[in-house]
């Protein structure tokens, strides 16, 4: 796709994180899924191996889908990608059956995605007796890809599991909730746990070369958070703080993903200092030109193109009306950055993702420049 573009589409993400205009409207990809990557994939390439998960994939094929996902990046122009922990030891591995580093035990949906549903820990003699893992720099490999493909060119994401998701997947989420009430200090010891590992990964990250640290901790669903804002003042947000900050000193910038409606809890996410917030789903209430008027010059936002109903039955048209609906709502002024409401998943259609793409490059100019 060729552009005017004066910027590196790392520059332009960057600029978009520091709530400043770029050249244009930054795009960026949080998640893909193997389906959509194949159904873009094969107008690029061929030899697909159409029809299978990742988990049923041989090393070759695996390879084949990492090199196709890079063909779509740079054929659509994207300007930042999230990457992922995979490999033996991760979520993301074909391994049978599946268990994380952690010794979190994982089911696969129809669809192939791992949900945790063994726990390790589930009281305070386990959690004493329990050794959490050292960070693997081997599960850093799709950073190193994109680095060694894109150089500077590109915005390299990484994925971070925060205090609320890699704990509940630890101990199990009603478990955890339960240990609010009843032993508090066990879900402190548990988040002091979870945030020294993530600093000690993050300084593997900033040694690897990442440019913009994504804390994954989703904490709400559709109507409200999971738990209270005083509980998530006390229990959640301060070890994840502390990766905030040590992050920061370390000249990265850092996102927020959270899925769900955080509207009672987002002035406690601005306070934390956090410089964008993902995925922004409409459907809970986390309307685009409504956020941007209460804290878009304060937070770059990105995502909001909804992946729950418009990019899996939405017509190409409806796709490009709502891309440009979005940056009609939250352009002016920098800091918005076009991605889908969540990932794009595996009932998203191809051609809407291609249209997302296609959209923001035609329409991702400032309101005030159009003409």
């Amino acid at each position: 796709m060729s552009t005017n573009s004066t910027m590196t589409g790392r520059e332009r993400i960057l600029t978009a994180l520091s709530i400043r205009e770029p050249d244009r409207v930054p795009l960026f990809v949080h998640g893909i899924n193997e389906r959509p990557i194949m159904g873009i994939g094969k107008h690029l390439t061929d030899g697909l191996p159409e029809g299978k998960t990742i988990a049923e994939m041989n090393d070759a094929e695996r390879v084949k889908m990492i090199e196709t996902l890079f063909l779509i990046l740079e054929e659509f122009g994207v300007d930042g990608y999230t990457c992922l922990p995979i490999g033996p030891g991760t979520e993301f591995s074909g391994e049978e059956p599946l268990r994380d580093t952690w010794g979190a035990g994982f089911t696969r949906s129809p669809h192939g995605m791992p949900v945790a549903t063994q726990h390790p820990v589930r009281d305070r003699a386990d959690l004493d007796r329990y050794t959490p893992p050292e960070p693997s720099r081997d599960h850093m490999i799709l950073v190193d890809l994109m680095k060694a493909r894109f150089g500077e060119s590109k915005a390299v994401f990484w994925m971070m599991r925060g205090a609320f998701v890699r704990g509940w997947r630890l101990v199990g989420m009603d478990n955890l909730m339960l240990k609010m009430v009843d032993d508090p200090e066990f879900v402190h010891q548990l988040g002091s746990m979870v945030a020294e590992y993530n600093l000690r990964e993050l300084d593997m990250l900033v040694d690897a070369g990442i440019d913009v640290l994504v804390l994954e901790d989703d904490i709400a669903e559709t109507r409200a958070p999971l738990i209270s804002p005083k509980f998530f003042e006390e229990f959640v947000n301060p070890y994840n703080r502390r990766v905030v900050e040590a992050a920061h000193a370390k000249g990265l910038k850092v996102v927020r993903h959270s899925d769900g409606n955080l509207w009672s809890l987002l002035d406690i996410l601005l306070r934390t200092g956090y410089d964008g917030l993902n995925p922004l789903e409409p459907q809970a209430g986390m309307d685009m030109k409504r956020v941007k008027e209460y804290c878009g010059d304060r937070l770059c936002l990105l995502g909001n193109i909804d992946c729950q109903q418009l990019l899996p039955y939405g017509t190409v048209d409806e796709v490009e009306a709502a891309v440009r609906q979005v940056i009609d709502d939250a352009a002016a002024g920098g800091g918005l950055i076009i991605d889908s409401s969540n990932t794009y998943h595996p009932e998203v259609k191809p051609e809407n993702v291609m249209a997302v793409f296609t959209a923001t490059h035609k329409h991702g100019v400032y309101p005030q420049r159009r003409g």
